[in-house]
């Protein structure tokens, strides 16, 4: 989520042909980077969450560590390692005190924030997938959704496992299985309340599930290539997807229809984010450029200023 700045991640290639790991903050007024970029190392920054209190960041790389990030000093305080293979997706706990962190090694770790360890044993998804491509707490930090793909073991690297996994955050035990998409699951998302959970897929879908029965809702189907991102508003009534298809797309959570036509790019769209006030969208595309959106003026153009009912959104 964004708020009076916005943070990116890029991974930069030179003459050299080494990748470099770098994050940017952006003033969302004028749109200049604000100080210089953020770098550790020489690994590709694949995710990044800002915590809840907005004073850190969390990223996880291709060399499969988590870096904290002080956000005052734009210094790295922790570099968590347990990971063999590049980490997809990190998540913050509601009250900032743990990080979810999924990778391609098939597990995903749990981190104490303070402590600046992992604690429990890694969720062990190599029987279901072989790569964690998304991972988030739900809004309460009792339960785990992650999702991924796994492979027939043949060099045709068919995915035969594309089903989301819902984990006890304190056991760790497989809870329910959600079958739906057909393909790579890449992103989740929990709406506030937590009764419904949200995936984007490389089937090129986004679908809805009821988290009190775990039953599938709806099925979102606009986008032409696959869902790479995806991004709840602060009220939950609206919902922004990223696809390869170059487009990000608002929806109305109440009925599942798009708000308007699509949000077009230059080339595929890989990240999305609300600001705080869910007035704004960030994207990133990789086109090397991040855009803000007018939220608010869209859904008032559409004629569906409920969806702004919410005073943060007003």
């Amino acid at each position: 989520m964004v708020s009076g700045a916005s943070y990116t991640c890029q991974a930069d290639s030179g003459s050299s042909l080494v990748r470099l790991m770098a994050l940017r903050v952006w003033n969302l007024q004028s749109g200049k980077q604000i100080g210089e970029d953020w770098r550790d190392g020489k690994s590709a920054v694949q995710s990044i969450a800002l915590s809840p209190d907005g004073k850190k960041v969390v990223s996880g790389s291709l060399d499969g560590a988590v870096r904290l990030w002080d956000i005052d000093t734009c210094k790295v305080l922790a570099k968590w390692t347990g990971h063999t293979n590049p980490v997809w997706s990190v998540c913050w706990s509601r009250d900032g005190r743990r990080v979810l962190s999924g990778s391609s090694d098939g597990t995903t770790k749990q981190w104490d924030v303070e402590i600046g360890e992992a604690f429990l044993e890694p969720i062990m998804t190599r029987s279901e997938y072989s790569q964690v491509l998304a991972a988030v707490y739900s809004p309460d930090t009792t339960l785990i959704a992650t999702g991924g793909r796994g492979y027939d073991g043949s060099w045709t690297g068919a995915p035969v496992e594309s089903s989301i996994k819902i984990w006890d955050t304190k056991t760790c035990e497989l809870v329910a299985t959600l079958k739906g998409h057909m393909d790579a699951v890449r992103c989740l998302a929990w709406t506030p309340d937590g009764k419904t959970l949200i995936s984007g897929s490389f089937d090129n879908s986004i679908m809805t599930w009821n988290t009190a029965k775990w039953e599938q809702i709806a099925v979102l189907v606009e986008h032409t290539f696959p869902v790479y991102a995806i991004a709840i508003s602060p009220n939950g009534h609206i919902l922004a997807s990223a696809s390869f298809d170059s487009t990000a797309r608002l929806w109305n959570l109440d009925n599942g229809q798009p708000i308007s036509s699509s949000l077009q790019h230059a080339r595929p769209v890989q990240y999305v984010s609300f600001s705080d006030d869910g007035k704004l969208l960030a994207t990133g595309c990789s086109d090397q450029n991040a855009y803000t959106w007018d939220v608010a003026a869209i859904v008032r153009e559409a004629g569906l200023n409920d969806l702004l009912s919410d005073p943060k959104v007003s």
